[in-house]
């Protein structure tokens, strides 16, 4: 599910334009001062640091660079881990390094941190997607957010996933984030996991490194991850970018810490398979952000679910509102124009006749009659307990938390709840798994079999498919 930001879908020199209205995307600022630069990262920062990005409202695109064509396969990758544990330093010297094979621009840490406040704090709120290509496959990058307040826009980053990086200070171990990330991951289906070890530098002992190693495999056993398989790479994510920013020419085996970064994706390249994309299903997307162009129209953003959509073809928009149809007029993504978008594209799509006002986040593009919106399901779902990051005590009927369904959160209440003979029961507890009937404020494109996660005063507590629609 991950929000993309204006740069990384439409780019600076986009076939888009998009009218002074378009919102910054990033409105929410930070609480904690603790998050502030490593001194090490702020020398960097502020020596490498540009002018600030235009904001988003004064930002003027340009025509696209040209079409984009498939010649590798497209996989879906992501960062994920605890705040500052390196997560956008290694997206960038990822970006960096890879630049050499072609299909990508290098791009320096506060291209991938864009919104004001994020660069301010040197953390990341909004998902941001980037894409590098090795030698095998073509990725799109999602960098997610570590800091604890904004694991909502994780949850949409994660779901687009075909597997992730996880990155862990080797400094400082698995921390709060680090867990949930994985718990997350394991929630919303992130298939295959490899695991970045920063920080590499600043451990002097190699038997610490070692530990944290251990650590960190005994952690993702716990989530059912295979922890013994899964490849762990360490290396310092900062000393890449650094040597590369000082000769982005540098080939493999001439700098050990670029040297890791080739590791880390070959590593990916071998570990994380390419999916099966179900394009013969019919078409799908669940709309990440939406944005005006003037005299052309309105472009909504997000991760192709399932299906092909062409230009000319007729979408119908689903979900929170009254449906009604569109036309497809335009397909791009990552500045470069399509004919199609696939299973599994991050795209923007140019929609015809309709107002940046008619349309938001949570919404889905779909195959005229293929889905319908609905307020009232059955579902199975698995509760967390205390240990898992759960609640720590029972819920009963007439419980309203949040439920997180593709790209929206919506409140719910649970009006019943049964066991497992069906038999109608009176209160839930951590670590229980009960299938109840859940009632919506507002209709959302749902089906049966799709998956979603229950959230309750900024953490999970549980995770569950739907069995069947009611009404």
């Amino acid at each position: 599910m991950a929000s993309m930001t204006t740069s990384s879908i439409l780019g600076s020199t986009s076939l888009f334009h998009l009218t002074p209205q378009t919102p910054k995307l990033s409105t929410l600022t930070l609480l904690s001062s603790s998050n502030s630069l490593s001194p090490a990262k702020l020398n960097y920062y502020s020596s490498t640091r540009p002018s600030p990005l235009p904001s988003p409202r004064r930002l003027v695109v340009r025509a696209a660079r040209g079409k984009f064509e498939r010649k590798k396969p497209h996989v879906n990758i992501g960062t994920i881990g605890h705040v500052d544990h390196g997560k956008t330093t290694l997206t960038a010297a990822l970006t960096m390094a890879l630049a050499s094979l072609g299909g990508s621009a290098p791009k320096k840490y506060d291209e991938i941190d864009a919104a004001p406040e994020e660069r301010a704090r040197g953390i990341t709120i909004n998902t941001a997607t980037v894409e590098y290509e090795t030698e095998n496959r073509h990725y799109a990058h999602v960098d997610c957010p570590g800091h604890a307040d904004y694991v909502k826009n994780m949850i949409t980053g994660a779901a687009q996933m075909d597997g992730a990086i996880l990155v862990c200070s080797g400094a400082d171990g698995p921390m709060p984030q680090t867990k949930e990330h994985i718990l997350l991951a394991k929630q919303v289906g992130v298939p295959n996991m490899v695991v970045f070890l920063n920080k590499q530098d600043q451990v002097d002992d190699e038997e610490l490194l070692q530990l944290v190693d251990l650590e960190v495999r005994e952690l993702l056993s716990s989530y059912e991850f295979p922890g013994d398989d899964i490849p762990i790479i360490s290396g310092s994510a900062l000393l890449a970018l650094e040597a590369l920013m000082a000769n982005p020419a540098i080939k493999r085996g001439e700098n050990e810490w670029v040297d890791k970064i080739y590791e880390l994706m070959d590593a990916v390249d071998s570990y994380i398979p390419i999916p099966q994309r179900q394009t013969e299903l019919p078409f799908l997307l669940a709309i990440e952000d939406v944005f005006s162009i003037t005299g052309r129209g309105t472009v909504a953003t997000g991760r192709v679910e399932r299906g092909t959509v062409k230009v000319g073809e007729t979408v119908e928009l689903v979900g929170l509102r009254e449906t009604r149809n569109t036309t497809v007029t335009g397909v791009e993504m990552f500045q470069k124009i399509l004919d199609e978008a696939l299973a599994g594209d991050n795209v923007g799509l140019l929609l015809r006749g309709i107002q940046k006002a008619d349309i938001q986040r949570g919404m889905v593009l779909a195959k005229p009659g293929s889905i319908t919106p609905h307020t009232k399901f059955a579902a199975i779902v698995y509760v967390l307990k205390k240990e898992e990051g759960g609640r720590h005590s029972p819920f009963f009927p007439g419980y309203r938390p949040q439920f997180y369904m593709r790209t929206t959160d919506v409140t719910g209440k649970v009006t019943a709840i049964m066991n497992d003979k069906d038999e109608e029961s009176k209160m839930v507890m951590p670590g229980d798994r009960v299938k109840m009937v859940v009632e919506l404020i507002m209709p959302v494109a749902c089906e049966q079999g799709m998956r979603f996660a229950i959230r309750e005063g900024g953490k999970t507590v549980g995770a569950g498919v739907i069995q069947s629609i009611i009404e």
